[in-house]
């Protein structure tokens, strides 16, 4: 299988000007070293309508380009269950019937790193599962052997973080993001992931389940966010961020790919003209301030 790249949006509303530079990068990373670029959309939960067709019309317009058809994860439940079972039959999962604030007030378990599950249904007799089974559905955690695991970043270089029991299905049946995208990245044959660095802390967790799965790791390139002028993550609240709100304000979509081109000091113009000069060493490693738009002449 030929290696690859990947964007992987979730369609709970339209991209803003942090997504599209994510996909940019993403796109650059991958057709500057001869991979495809695949399109997936993460779509088990909190999927808006519409928000899929806004999102690829968006990213085509500013010049995103993607072989074969969309991989969409809602439709891919029965492989995500089929390796839970697998992990189940191994003895490596658990159910857990913890709610979010008992976790959050529970005591950590000794010398467990700061905010690690703290492992309170881990041991449960089958006795107290069934009883707590009938209070409340189970969430299926990862009986993990490890608390720390570390991985190669191209950007960030060597980072460990934290590995504990976590959930790969919630209880609710939905599968969970960190088995989803490991399962997913594997059949894909995608090698290089390329994304936003609030996603380099999960980061070690899905590595640990990809060596447990005998998946290959791919490698990882996590970019600088977006902020606003108050240095916090960009969101619709902070005004003209989509294309869409962009353009209603007078700033059309090429004004607005050359500003996040600029903001990684790469030539304005076609994307291929960025390529053409594309060096993961020249990026910059720190967040940029989102300046905002006032029309074709900002």
């Amino acid at each position: 299988m030929t290696p690859a790249g990947r964007f992987a949006p979730s369609p709970s509303g339209e991209l803003h000007v942090g997504n599209l530079r994510t996909a940019i990068l993403a796109w650059l990373f991958a057709r500057s070293t001869g991979r495809r670029f695949l399109m997936r959309v993460e779509d088990l939960d909190r999927a808006r309508a519409g928000a899929e067709a806004e999102q690829l019309r968006d990213l085509a317009a500013i010049g995103i380009t993607w072989d074969g058809g969309i991989v969409r994860q809602a439709d891919r439940e029965p492989f995500y269950a089929t390796t839970i079972a697998g992990l189940t039959a191994a003895g490596l999962t658990y159910e857990c019937f913890c709610t979010r604030r008992e976790i959050q007030e529970a005591p950590s378990a000794p010398h467990a790193p700061q905010g690690a599950y703290p492992g309170t249904c881990r041991n449960l007799s089958q006795a107290e599962r069934a009883a707590k089974r009938a209070v409340r559905p189970a969430a299926v955690r990862l009986r993990s052997a490890v608390t720390t695991a570390t991985v190669q970043d191209v950007l960030h270089g060597s980072y460990t973080g934290v590995v504990d029991d976590f959930v790969l299905r919630r209880n609710d049946g939905v599968t969970a993001y960190n088995l989803a995208v490991v399962v997913d990245d594997a059949a894909q044959g995608i090698d290089q992931v390329v994304r936003g660095d609030d996603l380099l802390p999960s980061t070690p967790r899905q590595a640990y389940l990809a060596a447990l799965l005998n998946m290959p790791l791919p490698e990882y390139a996590h970019v600088p966010l977006v902020l606003n002028a108050d240095g916090a993550r960009l969101a619709k609240r902070d005004g003209a961020v989509t294309l869409a709100d962009l353009s209603a304000a007078g700033s059309p979509v090429g004004q607005v790919r050359d500003v996040l081109l600029a903001s990684l000091g790469l030539p304005a113009g076609p994307l291929e003209q960025a390529l053409a000069v594309f060096d993961p060493a020249a990026l910059p490693r720190e967040p940029w301030i989102w300046p905002g738009m006032a029309g074709p002449d900002a």
